[in-house]
């Protein structure tokens, strides 16, 4: 197993050096810098603000995923759009949400999945081959005391779902999750919010289906309790960089960013991992992460720890060694901030946010 893994990450060198060229580029500007960095950029006006509630009136928005360039061809995905996924039903009530909604970048928002008793979390990736990977955590009532091991649902690219996934210890919350496509293989890393640990699925990937080959966790030991307000807190964003091998976890109830190291090769756990950043400052109870083009980090502060309403739902960019580069404010109410995602499309970043408190995905422009 181990071999084939090894062979498989050697497969993917060309890619990495595309990453580092990127990378010594984006260095050799003044992206780098503070008052040049992707977080003042979000400071500004969005490019566009769509409406993520759909006809039958899910509401609190978690996951956000692109669909890549690649997509295949047919079926309801359309490239350059972006899935969002409910976790609230219309009550409001936490855990019930059923639907993803697909927003085109002109703001047109069209259904993409609807299911039933789910709870969608911000556990949402697309692959190239046209197939859609979502979590749930459901509740009956909202209620932590009704709150389900959930499980990572596959989609077609019609929005159909084609297998359900479960696993007691591997899959115990899928609260989010991020994605390195190969193509034939996909690597999938998920943390999970029930029992605060990590896993790495690795799939097979073809038109006619998606077959899991192994589940493996490379990350425990992450704080995990029942919250007053957010339901349940946990490990949450995760952001992989292909050119180290490093998976970086945003952990909600730590309030801490860490690193795992050598994540596609791992068959244990290495706990916790390597601290990478937790300035009690600025981090209050991070939730989505990303990985920006230039390899610093942008968290989402859902305000669930370490609150502050002076400080309410900001996005907060530092480095891999843990330099505080800079935080904005996405709405004036706290709980407003959870997933994120960035995409580089031609000389551009396109980064989109979701705001919980008022039902909408929020995306900038970004030139680099």
């Amino acid at each position: 197993m181990r071999s084939r893994k090894r062979a498989q990450f050697i497969s993917t060198s060309v890619q990495a050096a595309e990453v580092l060229e990127s990378r010594t580029l984006l260095s050799a500007t003044a992206m780098a810098a503070q008052q040049a960095s992707v977080i003042s950029k979000l400071a500004a006006t969005p490019n566009l603000i769509a409406s993520t509630v759909p006809e039958n009136g899910d509401v609190n928005p978690y996951g956000v995923a692109f669909v890549p360039a690649g997509i295949a061809a047919g079926g309801k995905l359309h490239a350059g759009s972006i899935l969002v996924s409910n976790f609230n039903d219309s009550n409001n009530l936490q855990g019930t949400g059923t639907t993803i909604v697909e927003i085109a970048p002109d703001g047109q928002q069209t259904l993409f999945f609807q299911g039933r008793n789910l709870g969608l979390t911000t556990a949402l990736g697309v692959l190239e081959e046209g197939y859609v990977l979502v979590g749930n955590v459901p509740t009956t009532n909202g209620m932590f005391d009704t709150i389900k091991q959930g499980s990572l649902l596959i989609l077609n690219k019609n929005g159909q779902e084609i297998a359900n996934l479960t696993n007691s210890v591997k899959l115990d919350g899928p609260w989010d999750l991020t994605i390195l496509d190969e193509g034939s293989v996909a690597f999938v890393f998920v943390s999970n919010v029930l029992n605060g640990t990590v896993t790495r699925l690795d799939l097979a990937v073809s038109s006619a289906n998606v077959t899991v080959l192994s589940e493996t966790t490379i990350g425990s030991g992450y704080a995990h309790e029942p919250n007053s307000s957010a339901l349940v807190i946990g490990p949450t964003g995760l952001a992989f960089d292909l050119l180290t091998d490093t998976l970086f976890v945003a952990s909600t109830a730590d309030n801490a960013i860490y690193s795992i190291p050598e994540a596609l090769l791992r068959l244990t756990s290495t706990g916790k991992g390597n601290l990478v950043f937790s300035d009690p400052a600025v981090l209050r109870g991070p939730l989505g992460l990303v990985l920006l083009p230039d390899g610093n980090l942008i968290a989402a502060n859902g305000d669930a720890v370490n609150a502050n309403a002076n400080q309410p739902s900001e996005l907060v960019e530092f480095s891999q060694t843990g330099q505080f580069i800079g935080e904005t404010s996405i709405d004036p109410q706290e709980g407003s901030a959870f997933g994120i995602a960035a995409e580089i499309q031609g000389n551009d970043v396109i980064f989109a946010a979701v705001d919980d408190d008022t039902n909408t995905l929020l995306v900038w422009d970004i030139e680099l």
